[in-house]
C-alpha cells in the first residue's frame, strides 16, 4: 500500500518568545516544514483545552 503518514502540526506561538523567534528564522531564510501551521496568540499560557480541540 506504501501510504505514509504525513501529521498536521498546530503551532501555538506565543507572541512575544516563539512567534519572535520564528519571525527572526525567517528572516534568516531558515524554513519550517510546510506541514506546521502557526497560529499567533497573545499568550500561549492564555491556550485552552477548547482551543486546541478547535484547531
Amino acid at each position: 500500500m506504501g501510504v505514509e503518514f504525513e501529521p498536521r502540526i498546530v503551532a501555538f506561538m506565543c507572541n512575544w518568545c516563539t512567534y519572535a523567534a520564528a519571525d527572526t528564522a525567517g528572516v534568516s531564510r531558515m524554513q519550517q516544514p510546510p506541514n506546521v501551521l502557526p497560529i499567533r496568540v497573545m499568550c500561549s499560557g492564555r491556550v485552552s483545552p477548547e482551543m486546541v480541540m478547535r484547531a
